[in-house]
């Protein structure tokens, strides 16, 4: 143990410090960092190098060279600079490279060096041109600040959604600042910038001074300045060699330290841990290194070669040509359990369990000790903790076994912390190891997310792994497998050098039916990448037609679109294409290609019916369908038509159709209608009134109201109206009017085709029991019984039914019967039946 803490350093007497070796880094640089610009992702991300970024003292010719390797010094991608001049790099949360260019362009490019987008960042910075410019993250998403010729800011709080905000102008200033840096306060981006003495921070629409509190007397200049991990802490390093620490708000003084090197440092970043409540600064000069904090020593470290500070949610790490290392403050779990003499439980725990392996009765007292205290429950929780924030694999077996011992001797120990920590750190040594080269300690791991880390193996295409953690983990398919594979599928779409065929099969074999895939979204990717051939082989793999058809209509495959509608079934997506297909073709290609697809052609029919009349007459006279012609025109006549001339032209123009479809009773009827309009207009013209759209019983009844008994009778001879109907027509018409006089000369005007219960059924009707009964008595015998019943003469319809010895009938009048009043008339049809049973 005492071993072990020998890299650990003091800072005052609450807190150790340690830095280990990450990677020894095999990457052949021909040129010092110093010669870079460099950038590196936070949570173990990829390093950028831009060589030769324009220097003056070499050859012009020279291109630079973009170099992108993972964190232990793998190359990722390279390619020739032949852009504009870069003034800086920087990654976006997405791991997303950000090259700011001299002219105010911003291009982003993938882990892989493939080129994703470009912005500008406006009209002014392309004219002043970019003096110096800073990637920063916020909780909104990464953004970009730029200190333009004028020595103006500008800045974008989202690359994803780009809004350029000008920051406000300091008055008078004429050179560029001695340093400045972003802050995000209250969710808003500023610029702290420092100009001499004096420290301004801007907005879009103040500029205001502000004075860090406590600050030591005799500055004269800010020479850096850091913002925490968090951006909840500021450090201000000033030209007397005071560093100044306190909350990024100005409003609290942290610590101040006394560093006596005036020389400006090459980097100054933070070294905090979370929940922790000391707070470090790390310093860098060319060869020397030191962290600084509310402590009256520092730690200093000799650097042996150039290096480069990345700062870190817990801590810093740094790289050089030869190796990548980890500065962090040890956790509060290791301190306890490491540090010399401690008699913690967590080290009593691990002494007891490094001695029972040596068969040691000195297991059994350090384990009593630990039981006597009441403390082995925190000794398994603090040995659980500590093996999480251990780099050695050695170290977390030693400290996890040490758990497992103690937990034998616990009755309610809840397992899951310790299967947990155990499943995190056999995934955090997998993507630690050299050749995946991301080294997130157990801290970033969990601020990370276990999604966003597939993410990023998926970004560097390690589908494999990425797999065998979702796998391990046991996630949901849609979370985990499902989701790399479709991954997977859109980057192998991008093998050009592969077969249309033999790519669509193999995405085929690998996918299946593997839910929460989507084909089209692969196919969707193919079709991107110019590969329309494949992208409609894959789309024959996607079950969901809704899902094929926008795809195939965006590549302009509008019949193949058209087929799968249809077999889908799904009305509203045949539309869809329907209408697609006659924006993009003629109007007799259109035509053409609903010839071939009845179910579209009728759609389209049902579609134009409410929509497109013309266009459903076109489509009728290009398929010869003289009938449907018909039936428009004369759907046509009334709707479009108010004028009795264009109304009877369009109804002539359905006759002829109706004649081509050899239909004769359509066009005969057509053309009565035609002889009826006319006729209506006719009688308006002579005898006022309206007639016109009238039906032909309609208007035989309102010339019989209206008292033309011989003009409605003349009207049904032209027309041929039945006898029957026109006795109907003019009973109901006479009997509304009330006119029972000359509803009695024409009852009697010849025998009636319709007998004569109706005049009893319509005089009732219109509560006329007088009139009823004058035809009741000439109703014919088989329905005098029903006649009599309806006029209320109960006792002789019982008269007539037991003459007419119906059983029947006799049922109906006894139905009739009611009460004392038709007693006599009740026994009478029960005798009647008595009898007839006896006979």
């Amino acid at each position: 143990m005492d071993c072990y803490t020998a890299n650990w350093k003091p800072l005052g007497d609450s807190a150790f410090y340690r830095k280990y070796e990450l990677y020894s880094m095999d990457w052949d640089l021909k040129e010092e960092l110093r010669d870079c610009l460099v950038a590196a992702a936070p949570y173990g991300g990829p390093i950028a190098l831009l060589r030769n970024p324009w220097r003056k003292e070499k050859a012009a010719s020279l291109r630079p060279v973009l170099e992108i390797y993972s964190a232990s010094g793998v190359p990722l991608a390279s390619l020739l600079w032949k852009s504009g001049p870069v003034v800086s790099l920087g990654w976006s949360a997405e791991e997303e490279l950000l090259c700011v260019q001299e002219d105010g362009a911003v291009l982003v490019y993938g882990l892989h060096g493939d080129f994703r987008r470009h912005f500008s960042m406006g009209n002014e910075v392309l004219q002043n041109r970019v003096l110096d410019a800073r990637i920063f993250h916020t909780e909104f998403g990464s953004g970009v600040a730029i200190l333009t010729g004028a020595h103006r800011f500008t800045l974008s709080a989202n690359v994803g959604d780009l809004k350029l905000r000008r920051m406000s102008e300091v008055p008078g200033l004429q050179s560029a600042p001695s340093c400045w840096t972003t802050l995000c306060q209250d969710r808003v981006a500023h610029i702290l910038l420092a100009v001499g003495p004096d420290l301004y921070l801007l907005d879009h629409a103040t500029c205001s001074m502000v004075t860090p509190p406590g600050l030591a007397p005799g500055v004269s200049s800010f020479l850096q300045m850091a913002v925490s991990f968090t951006y909840r802490h500021l450090a201000l390093f000033t030209d007397t060699g005071y560093i100044w620490m306190g909350t990024a708000s100005l409003k609290e003084k942290l610590c101040e330290f006394n560093c006596n090197i005036r020389a400006p440092p090459k980097q100054m970043v933070w070294c905090t841990r979370p929940r922790s409540k000391e707070k470090a600064v790390v310093v860098a000069w060319e060869r020397r290194l030191m962290v600084v904090g509310d402590a009256p020593e520092s730690i200093q470290f000799v650097l042996d070669e150039d290096s480069y500070l990345v700062p870190e949610l817990d801590g810093v790490r740094i790289f050089s040509r030869s190796t990548h290392e980890f500065l962090h403050e040890v956790p509060a779990a290791s301190e306890e359990i490491f540090k010399i003499a401690s008699m913690a439980p967590g080290a009593l725990l691990l002494e007891a369990q490094k001695e029972y392996e040596k068969e040691s009765q000195k297991a059994d007292e350090y384990l009593r000790e630990i039981q006597e205290l009441g403390q082995l429950t925190q000794a398994v929780q603090q040995c659980i903790e500590a093996a999480g924030h251990e780099h050695r694999p050695d170290m977390q077996k030693s400290l996890l076994r040490a758990a497992s011992f103690g937990k034998c001797f616990l009755d309610r120990f809840p397992p899951d912390s310790f299967v947990r920590m155990c499943q995190d750190l056999r995934v955090l040594n997998a993507v630690r190891d050299y050749h995946i080269g991301i080294p997130l300690t157990y801290s970033q791991y969990k601020q990370l997310t276990i999604q966003v880390l597939l993410d990023r193996l998926v970004l560097r295409r390690l589908y494999p792994l990425a797999i065998q953690i979702c796998e391990y983990l046991r996630l949901p398919e849609v979370q985990g497998v499902s989701r790399i594979l479709a991954h997977w599928a859109c980057y192998k779409v991008q093998q050009k050098d592969v077969s249309d065929e033999d790519v669509a099969r193999a995405i085929n074999q690998k996918l299946g039916d593997t839910p929460g895939v989507s084909y089209s979204d692969i196919a969707a990717r193919a079709y991107g990448c110019g590969r329309t051939e494949l992208a409609i082989k894959l789309l024959e793999y996607e079950p969901r037609s809704g899902e094929q058809v926008p795809l195939l209509l965006k590549m302009k495959r509008s019949k193949l679109a058209l087929n799968k509608a249809i077999e889908s079934g799904d009305t509203d997506l045949v539309f869809t294409v329907l209408l697609h297909l006659k924006n993009e073709l003629n109007r007799g290609d259109f035509f053409m290609t609903l010839r071939n697809q009845p179910m579209a052609l009728s759609l389209y029919r049902q579609f134009c019916k409410h929509q497109e009349l013309e266009t459903l007459k076109d489509l009728y006279n290009q398929d010869d369908n003289h009938q449907e012609l018909g039936s428009f025109h004369i759907r046509a006549s009334y709707a479009a038509e108010e004028r009795i001339e264009g109304r009877v032209a369009a109804l002539q123009t359905a006759a002829d159709a109706f004649y081509k479809a050899k239909n004769e009773f359509a066009a005969k009827a057509t053309e009565d209608q035609m002889r009826l309009l006319r006729l209506q207009r006719r009688l308006e013209d002579e005898l006022g009134g309206r007639f016109l759209d009238l039906s032909l019983h309609d208007t035989v009844t309102t010339l019989i109201l209206g008292g033309h008994n011989k003009r409605a009778e003349q009207l049904a001879r032209d027309f041929r109206i039945p006898d029957k109907r026109l006795w109907w027509l003019k009973l109901t018409a006479l009997a509304e009017l009330e006119d029972w006089e000359e509803l009695e000369k024409f009852s009697k005007s010849k025998k009636s085709p319709i007998g004569y219960l109706p005049f009893v059924e319509i005089c009732m009707k219109q509560h006329n029991k007088y009139e009823a009964k004058k035809y009741a008595s000439r109703v014919g015998p088989e329905q005098k019984v029903k006649a009599l019943l309806l006029v209320g003469d109960v006792a002789q319809a019982a008269d007539v039914a037991i003459e007419h010895r119906n059983e029947a009938e006799l049922s109906l009048v006894l139905s009739h019967c009611t009460g004392a009043t038709d007693g006599a008339t009740a026994d009478k049809i029960q005798r009647a039946r008595a009898q007839a049973q006896k006979k």
